[in-house]
């Protein structure tokens, strides 16, 4: 079922497009055939799924959100349990965790997102790969980091979260070239070096992926902790990546900084308003995924409750995948003030930047 395509992303939209709606056409049969979730839904709503072809026919599908998950959790799976042999949980930040059962088929997948990842931000074989994000308690990303990058042929040292002084001793032994880190630590990791004369911007150390918080804004300048990282450490490159549970794919920059590619040969990504219409480009929407080659929980137009900005217009590295913005927030924190939309994150970032 999994069929990968990396270089899917550098042919033409129209391509792009037109490799897509097959394998949705395969998805949706698929899940018609084995989802109890769906194959209930599509019958309650009268929806013919020979019917759909096309991105744009998918506005025919109800949405589906995490009350859906939480409350029909096991009819979503669509794998006899015997095949299902890796659990990993939601994060649960706006509601109680949902379980994930992944197969084999699904685990490859996802070694293989995370591979087109670290490609992305311009990791290659040649690399020593640090992982400062932990590896346990259910946590997907950490597993999928890990076989991401022994998919792609890097070193790998699986250091776990925390402890500045583990990082650099680990940096200086093993001579890491890249990290996969939450950002605010590495201002820890700086605060350490200059504490223990550690000459940070001369380490082997060349490379962030970072997770978790937003380094830059929807139009490409850094944030606050951005600045402040890229002003003590700008020998470190830094990249930021997003992903979830539920879609089972990361969005990661290039080399232009400009936004995460979507995988067009993973996911198929819609940017949704409170209606549930298709928002213009250059327009916050919520990012709604349908999910391509997922075997024991597909899902079909899932809200995940993330807004961000989509940018169709084609890369200066080459690829025409379409880019989504660092997530502006999410949907349920959503402040209306005066007219404006406001998300916790920007907030942060305008208290970040006032001087004590």
């Amino acid at each position: 079922m999994f069929k990968s395509n990396p270089e899917i992303a550098f042919s033409s939209v129209a391509e792009i497009k037109k490799y897509q709606e097959s394998r949705l056409v395969e998805t949706l049969e698929y899940i018609n055939a084995h989802s109890a979730f769906y194959k209930r839904m599509f019958a309650e709503n009268g929806i013919d799924i020979s019917k759909i072809r096309t991105i744009e026919d998918l506005t025919s599908i109800p949405v589906t959100n995490k009350k859906d998950l939480q409350l029909y959790n096991k009819d979503f799976i669509c794998v006899p349990e015997v095949e299902l042999i890796d659990y990993i949980t939601t994060s649960g930040t706006l509601g109680d965790p949902v379980t994930f059962g992944l197969t084999e088929n699904d685990l490859q997948r996802l070694a293989y997102n995370e591979k087109a990842s670290f490609t992305t931000a311009g990791c290659s074989a040649s690399d020593i790969m640090q992982l400062m994000t932990t590896i346990d308690r259910r946590f997907m990303a950490g597993l999928a980091y890990f076989m991401g990058a022994r998919e792609l042929g890097c070193g790998v040292v699986r250091v776990g979260n925390g402890i500045p002084e583990l990082q650099w001793d680990t940096i200086n032994r093993v001579k890491s070239t890249v990290c996969m880190v939450v950002p605010s630590f590495l201002m820890k990791m700086i605060e350490f070096a200059e504490n223990n004369n550690i000459d940070y911007n001369n380490s082997c150390l060349k490379k962030a992926v970072c997770i978790g918080e937003a380094l830059r804004t929807p139009d490409g300048e850094l944030t606050t902790l951005g600045k402040r990282i890229n002003e003590k450490w700008p020998s470190l490159e830094l990249y930021s990546t997003y992903a979830s549970t539920e879609m089972q794919t990361s969005f990661t920059e290039c080399e232009a900084h400009n936004g995460g590619h979507i995988p067009s040969d993973l996911i198929i990504v819609e940017l949704l308003d409170e209606n549930n219409n298709p928002v213009k480009d250059g327009e916050v929407g919520e990012v709604t995924i349908t999910t391509i080659g997922v075997e024991a929980m597909p899902l079909v137009r899932f809200k995940t409750g993330d807004m961000c900005i989509r940018f169709a217009q084609p890369c200066k590295c080459g690829r025409n995948s379409a880019r989504l913005s660092s997530v502006l927030g999410r949907k349920g924190q959503m402040i209306k003030f005066k007219g404006t939309t406001i998300y916790p994150p920007i907030l942060f970032d305008i208290l970040d930047n006032i001087s004590d």
